[in-house]
């Protein structure tokens, strides 16, 4: 779907307070409160806008730390069966194919060190895993939330973050 400036707006918006009023993004955007419901509704319909959720600190749940974990896996392991094997374990909040030498790369939040590590260890024992590397998060730097990375300013340039 093609998104024009008052899309990306509306979006940008929304992401920075989905608890929003339609009043509101419209007057931050300059249009009604009934046609920013219209554009809303046409971006859910259209699946731009995939939903609406909280975003929760990590630390607030017990997931005090984090660390990424290189995949290295047998032959043409297909990313479909990568994708079912890492989906059964709920330490993993993201995992993608990627270039270079490992065939994916997850990203695990838990509890401490120890608990990445038993993670770690069954995610190591599916028949297809060759090896692993992992790197334990010291700080972050940037975090910018999902959805936010790129929007377009009013005057059209374009900026990273809200």
């Amino acid at each position: 779907m093609e998104l024009d400036r008052l899309d990306r707006d509306i979006i940008a918006a929304l992401v920075d307070d989905a608890r929003a009023t339609y009043a509101d993004i419209g007057h931050q955007v300059g249009l009604s409160a009934s046609a920013v419901k219209r554009r809303v509704d046409r971006l859910q319909k259209s699946g731009a806008i995939t939903g609406f959720s909280a975003r929760v600190a990590p630390q607030a749940l017990g997931w005090t730390t984090e660390a990424y974990v290189e995949l290295f896996c047998q032959g043409k392991t297909k990313p479909s069966d990568i994708a079912v094997a890492v989906a059964k374990f709920p330490e993993v909040v993201a995992a993608a194919t990627i270039t270079g030498e490992a065939d994916a790369l997850l990203h695990i939040r838990a509890t401490d060190v120890r608990h990445v590590e038993r993670v770690i260890e069954r995610i190591a024992a599916e028949a297809f895993v060759v090896r692993t590397k992992s790197s334990i998060v010291l700080s972050r730097l940037v975090d910018i939330p999902p959805g936010s990375a790129l929007t377009e300013s009013r005057n059209g340039s374009h900026m990273v973050g809200r």
